[in-house]
């Protein structure tokens, strides 16, 4: 079924979104329903790619209410939706949507954006910087249709770059993953070069090499020459990855920051289940390969005490925490989604 589709990035007064804000305990003295912080436990397991993020957000939340304890498992997104329809988790964290034989049933869940995040192509070639790759050339190298780095089509968006002779190696998640889903999603989407479908999982080319999380990715392409993978930008930042420029669908040749992302972000369409699709969006100055990340929410808990929890902490992710998020190589949600997620917090869990 087409879901009806509007823009997400409307303008808003300040006034609008406090009341927002407010009606759904926004800030950080949140309160529960009779005016009293929250305690207890709750736990949620998922996605790698906003760990950082929701690490820095749990730690700067304790200090704000050390009687919830807030526990995230960075699984997999893949891994995170499957625990969440077997009751394994209080919230999953997901950067792919949810499928039929994911695990959570439909009306089950409701998607909650937190964060976006542009994910990297990072590679390991000493002496070569500046790498510029068109869509095409991308799609190719991933699939294992070029195989070394001095490749014609490589050679042909990087002159004056001598380049070596080196093997290619392809690196990439060997768990179900929504980065893989999104990298593979945009290769799907921009190219017709590219032939290996999308999802959480896909048949990577012989010669690859899988690594679990994205702190595993990043770490094949940390000790293997020639190495060439997709990580997001926090750990490849972390990790002091190199990072190549992308073409975008405006053909300029974009590097992986935030503003890029902001850029690919603004004008972006919401669905109704405020899910939205930022990948090789419009504009000179926008990365291609931008990634939301959600939350997933049940829609009934059976424990009003864990669904209190859960609410007053994903409250905090989209208010106070969306303060701390470009610290941690994330974009926050733009004025408008904000909005309509906390919007949709407050009446899943009312």
């Amino acid at each position: 079924m087409k879901l009806n589709r509007r823009t997400i990035f409307g303008t808003l007064t300040a006034g609008a979104l406090a009341m927002s804000m407010a009606a759904c305990g926004g800030g950080s003295d949140d309160n529960g329903a009779d005016g009293e912080m929250v305690s207890g436990e709750i736990t949620g397991s998922g996605a790698s790619f906003p760990d950082a993020f929701y690490a820095a957000a749990i730690e700067a939340y304790a200090e704000v209410n050390p009687d919830l304890i807030v526990t995230y498992n960075a699984v997999g997104s893949g891994t995170g939706k499957s625990e969440f329809g077997e009751g394994l988790n209080d919230f999953a964290g997901s950067d792919s949507l949810v499928k039929d034989d994911d695990g959570p049933e439909a009306g089950s869940f409701q998607y909650i954006p937190t964060v976006a995040a542009p994910i990297t192509v990072s590679y390991n070639l000493p002496g070569v910087e500046g790498l510029q790759l068109d869509q095409e050339t991308l799609a190719n190298i991933f699939q294992g249709a070029i195989t070394a780095w001095n490749d014609p089509a490589i050679a042909a968006t990087n002159e004056g770059v001598t380049l070596p002779d080196t093997a290619i190696t392809v690196a990439h998640r060997s768990d179900g993953s929504g980065t893989t889903s999104n990298f593979t999603k945009f290769l799907d989407e921009a190219t017709d070069a590219w032939t290996l479908g999308s999802g959480d999982e896909v048949t990577w080319p012989e010669g690859s090499i899988g690594g679990e999380k994205n702190t595993g990715v990043a770490q094949v392409i940390t000790q293997t020459e020639g190495a060439i993978g997709y990580v997001d930008l926090a750990d490849a930042t972390e990790t002091k990855l190199v990072t190549a420029a992308i073409e975008n669908a405006d053909g300029a040749f974009i590097q992986p920051t935030l503003e890029a992302t902001t850029a690919a972000l603004d004008g972006a369409e919401v669905a109704d289940d405020l899910s939205y699709n930022p990948l090789n969006a419009a504009g000179a100055e926008t990365y291609p390969i931008v990634a939301p990340t959600y939350i997933l929410l049940r829609t009934d808990y059976e424990d009003e005490e864990v669904a209190a929890g859960v609410k007053e902490f994903v409250n905090y992710l989209l208010t106070d925490g969306q303060d701390i998020a470009t610290d941690n190589y994330f974009a926050p949600l733009p004025a408008g989604l904000q909005e309509q997620a906390l919007a949709a917090l407050n009446e899943t869990i009312a």
